[in-house]
C-alpha cells in the first residue's frame, strides 16, 4: 500500500465510508432540516437518496428487468442501446454519485486533519511559547550580543553596526 492510500485509509476510516454511502432516513431528515424551500428540500431527498448504493442496486434490477427482451429482439443496436441508455445511465447515475460523496468526505477529513495540524505547528512556533521560535530567537538574540561585543572588525558582516 502506497503512503497515498495509508493516509487516505487512516483519514477516511469504514465508519465514514458507511455513514457516505449508506440509505438513512434519519439523516435526510436532518439534512433538510438545514435547508430553507420546499424545492432545495426535495432536490436534497432525491440527491442524498438517489447517491447510495443501495440505490445503484434498485436502478441494477430495474435495467435487468428489461434485459431479456433487449436480447430476444437479436438486433446488436437494440441490445448495445439497452447496455449504454439503460443499464449504464441508471447505474453509473448512483455510482458517480456515491463516489462523489466518498471524495468530498475524504477531503473534509483531510482538511480537518490539514488545519488541526497547522494549529499544532503554529502553536509550537508561538513567541510567548516555550521552545520553537522562542528558543530560535533567544539564539539569534545570543549571537548578535557576540558579535556586538567581538566589535565591526572581527564580524566582517556588518550585523553589529
Amino acid at each position: 500500500m502506497d503512503a497515498h492510500a495509508k493516509d487516505h485509509a487512516r483519514l477516511f476510516s469504514h465508519g465514514q465510508f458507511a455513514r457516505v454511502v449508506s440509505f438513512s432516513p434519519r439523516q435526510i431528515r436532518n439534512a433538510t432540516r438545514g435547508v430553507e424551500g420546499i424545492n432545495a428540500k426535495i432536490a436534497l431527498v432525491i440527491t442524498r437518496t438517489v447517491g447510495t448504493m443501495a440505490c445503484a442496486y434498485v436502478f441494477a434490477a430495474i435495467a435487468l428487468i428489461s434485459l431479456p427482451a433487449a436480447i430476444s429482439t437479436g438486433q446488436v443496436i437494440i441490445i448495445v442501446a439497452w447496455i449504454a441508455q439503460t443499464f449504464l445511465q441508471l447505474v453509473l447515475l448512483s455510482i458517480i454519485m456515491v463516489g462523489q460523496s466518498v471524495q468530498s468526505a475524504a477531503s473534509d477529513a483531510r482538511a480537518e486533519k490539514e488545519f488541526a495540524d497547522t494549529e499544532t505547528i503554529l502553536d509550537r512556533l508561538d513567541v510567548h511559547t516555550a521552545g520553537g521560535i522562542n528558543d530560535i530567537l533567544d539564539a539569534i538574540h545570543a549571537v548578535e550580543r557576540l558579535v556586538a561585543a567581538a566589535g565591526p572588525s572581527a564580524s566582517g558582516t556588518g550585523l553589529a553596526q
